[in-house]
């Protein structure tokens, strides 16, 4: 994969490429195209003012309904996504991204999880390719090259229309020939089996580098939960990994458990590893540990040269007699990579109830739903 044009050492340098940006403003990326819708979600606040003035900032999508954030003909590269919804429609919505024309998508996640914010919680996230700002503004800058077109989509798995907001900027014109395609894919064991690792990703073929972790992890036992390994199974492995580490916080950059002696669980968030989400018991209604983690591999990416057989991590506490006690909690995965081809092995599409986290602090996750949330049938 080519270096990223953001990069500081190559920003001067002069290139025969062009941006475009794709919103509720200007639907196709157009040259010129942007600023002349004259009806949309902010017609009726533009009223007095007339075409120009924010007449279309945002879509709606209908309870059920899949909306087409972008397509993109030819070949070119996406640089920047920004886009904001409501804090409930966070692990509600389904993210895809299809290259080169693919039925198959390459990227398959559940909104929030992309963004580094699983729980439906905010976190602030201060990395170099995922940045999440007060309050839900989500910015990716993961380089998204393609060959011979893109396709962006949100899908609404809720019972309730959602508003989204959002701005995907793409250059075109370079040479993207030599480009990786990006996949990202989601897993949730929920809980995790006993005895048995969860696997973050799975039988991947071809060529390409492993970049990006990121995992929230609902703990449901006392003690420390993070003595597991994770372990890379690269190209020819089979029984036993090329890599392997040596613990659940070493892995996301941390030490000694996270605890901070006196502060307990401590946030963090850096360019390339973090843990910026700790989500505390109430007493009441949010009775469990929860915590949200990312692994950038960005200064350290995992080469592989026929494919991944297997990424899995151990969930292991502790105890008596300084024993290690395999744990079964809620961990859902997110795992990115780059690859030479548009399509992989993926799991099986999640339903809405394979995506389901507790909103808020009421005994019913309905409660305080916004908007309300009426029984079902």
């Amino acid at each position: 994969m080519t270096s990223a044009t953001s990069d500081l050492a190559s920003l001067a340098a002069l290139r025969s490429v062009q941006t475009r940006s794709i919103s509720p403003e200007n639907f196709d990326g157009s040259a010129g195209g942007g600023g002349r819708a004259t009806e949309g979600t902010g017609a009726g606040n533009a009223r007095d003012l007339g075409p120009g003035w924010k007449i279309s900032p945002s879509v709606d999508i209908k309870a059920g309904e899949t909306l087409e954030l972008a397509s993109i003909q030819g070949a070119g590269k996406i640089t920047h996504i920004w886009i904001t919804t409501h804090t409930d429609n966070w692990r509600t919505l389904l993210l895809r991204a299809y290259w080169d024309g693919s039925d198959e998508p390459a990227i398959e996640v559940p909104y929030g999880d992309f963004f580094c914010n699983g729980w439906g919680v905010f976190a602030q996230v201060n990395s170099q390719t995922i940045a999440a700002n007060p309050h839900g503004g989500f910015n990716s800058y993961w380089p998204m090259p393609f060959k011979d077109g893109a396709r962006l989509t949100v899908e609404n798995t809720s019972v309730v229309d959602v508003r989204v907001y959002y701005q995907v900027t793409y250059e075109i014109g370079g040479d993207y020939s030599n480009d990786g395609y990006f996949h990202a894919q989601w897993r949730r064991s929920n809980p995790l089996e006993d005895l048995t690792p969860h696997v973050i990703l799975e039988g991947i073929e071809g060529q390409g580098q492993y970049v990006g972790t990121y995992i929230a992890w609902g703990v449901n036992s006392n003690g420390w939960w993070g003595e597991g390994e994770i372990k890379f199974y690269l190209d020819d492995d089979t029984d036993y990994p090329t890599i392997c580490g040596t613990g659940t916080e070493d892995y996301f950059g941390g030490a000694w458990n996270f605890d901070i002696p006196g502060k307990g669980y401590t946030e963090f968030s850096t360019p390339y590893l973090g843990m910026p989400q700790v989500i505390r018991p109430d007493g009441l209604y949010v009775s469990q540990q929860r915590f949200g983690m990312y692994r950038w591999h960005l200064l350290d990416p995992i080469h592989f040269a026929t494919g991944i057989p297997k990424v899995d991590i151990q969930a292991l506490g502790w105890r008596s007699g300084w024993r290690y006690l395999p744990l079964r909690d809620d961990i859902a995965s997110t795992a990115l990579f780059y690859l030479d081809r548009p399509t992989a092995r993926r799991p099986k599409t999640p339903t809405a109830d394979d995506l389901e986290v507790h909103l808020g602090t009421a005994p019913v996750p309905d409660i305080g739903a916004s908007p309300a949330r009426a029984p079902q049938d």
